[in-house]
């Protein structure tokens, strides 16, 4: 009896020890990693991070320093965690192999709430198609065209070529190409295109509008005008000025040749 007391102090002794050492590592560990979760959201929300970003990286950090602490206690115990370890990388790597495509879009997601090439509302251009931000997401982005429809876009196909944003900027210039017949006086013709302009309110001062002769067509002179307006205005802009433009050759007598070889670059 005295043998079995003597050999369960022992092995309390041996594996107390290493008992108690596991909790406190389990302690610890949860306690740093609540720690450095808890850090990271507050640093990504005082920068400005999308909130679903802050959610989903604060857990995945917190997710992935609790195994390590988990391991580690399991080590203290005498377990062999080499296995635990590689089944894990083996885990890992098979879920990323047959996720490339998730993983992608999820990293190209991640980059764009960090970087920011756009936001919510934004007019833009990118993979291969156009539309009114609605909605930036892990693994999309959806977009409201121009006649209401509905497109997602993977993030990795938006990230992967140019994007162009057309609210980025307070101002944008609005280019236009007016052709006149070859019999009409340019002097006049000029003069016309300016008061035009000079009766637009929404067009700025500053930058100042640039009209010029920009080429001798096969049917026409064509005139480059380009005034500056804000970004809000542009369309309003374009509009009216071609209607109040093609009313005011009428009444002026000047020509517009027909037809007319249309060498505007049509721009969003």
């Amino acid at each position: 009896m005295e043998d079995i007391g003597m050999r369960i102090r022992e092995l309390f002794a041996v594996f107390g020890v290493r008992v108690i050492a596991a909790v406190v590592i389990l302690i610890l560990g949860w306690w740093v990693a609540k720690i450095v979760r808890n850090s990271m959201r507050k640093v990504m929300t005082k920068r400005g991070v999308d909130p679903m970003l802050v959610s989903f990286v604060g857990h995945l950090a917190y997710a992935l320093l609790m195994i390590f602490v988990i391991l580690a206690a399991l080590g203290k115990l005498g377990v062999q965690t080499t296995s635990f370890v590689a089944i894990v990388g083996a885990a890992g790597l098979a879920i990323g192999l047959a996720l490339q495509g998730a993983l992608a879009n999820f990293a190209a997601g991640v980059l764009m709430l960090i970087f920011k090439p756009f936001k919510v509302g934004d007019y833009v251009e990118g993979g291969g198609t156009a539309g009114v931000v609605e909605e930036i997401q892990i693994f999309t982005t959806k977009l409201k065209t121009p006649d209401n429809k509905l497109i997602i876009v993977p993030n990795a196909k938006m990230t992967g070529d140019n994007i162009t944003n057309y609210s980025a900027k307070e101002i944008r210039r609005v280019d236009f190409v007016f052709g006149v017949g070859y019999g009409d006086d340019i002097d006049k013709v000029k003069k016309v295109l300016e008061d035009v302009l000079s009766k637009e309110e929404r067009i700025l001062k500053d930058p100042p509008i640039t009209i010029g002769l920009i080429e001798l067509g096969d049917s026409s002179v064509n005139f480059a005008v380009r005034p500056w307006v804000k970004t809000s205005d542009y369309w309003g802009v374009y509009f009216d000025v071609n209607e109040a433009m093609k009313k005011r050759f009428d009444a002026e007598g000047i020509t517009i040749p027909f037809p007319q070889r249309d060498i505007h670059m049509y721009q969003h």
